[in-house]
C-alpha cells in the first residue's frame, strides 16, 4: 500500500481527503504510483501529468522523503520507505510570482 497526498483543488475534484492509499504493483516509481491515481480516481487523468505526453503538469512537485523528486525520471524506483507507505508519495501545488 502506498500513501499518496494531494493538492487541496485536486482532493476536492476526486472527492477524497487529504491522503489516499493505493495499491501498486512493482516496481513502485512515480509513474506506477501516478497510473494507479488515475486508475482509482479517473476525473484525476490529465490534471497531473499530461494526457499524452506524461509529463508532469507545471506547478505541481513531488516530494519522497522530505525530498524534492519534480525533475527525477518517471520510472526511478521510489525509496523504500514510500514503497512499503511508511513514508507518502507527497503531490503539492507550487507557487510561483513574485
Amino acid at each position: 500500500m502506498i500513501r499518496v497526498t494531494i493538492p487541496h483543488h485536486l482532493r476536492t475534484l476526486a472527492g477524497t481527503g487529504a491522503e489516499v492509499v493505493l495499491d501498486v504493483t512493482e516496481p513502485v516509481t512515480s509513474s506506477s504510483v501516478l497510473d494507479a491515481l488515475e486508475v482509482t480516481y479517473p476525473v484525476l487523468r490529465g490534471t497531473i501529468r499530461d494526457h499524452v505526453t506524461l509529463e508532469k503538469r507545471p506547478f505541481l512537485r513531488f516530494f519522497v522523503c522530505m525530498e524534492d523528486w519534480s525533475h527525477e525520471p518517471p520510472d526511478k524506483p521510489l525509496p523504500e520507505a514510500v514503497a512499503t507507505g511508511a513514508d507518502p508519495f507527497m503531490i503539492i501545488g507550487a507557487i510561483a510570482g513574485g
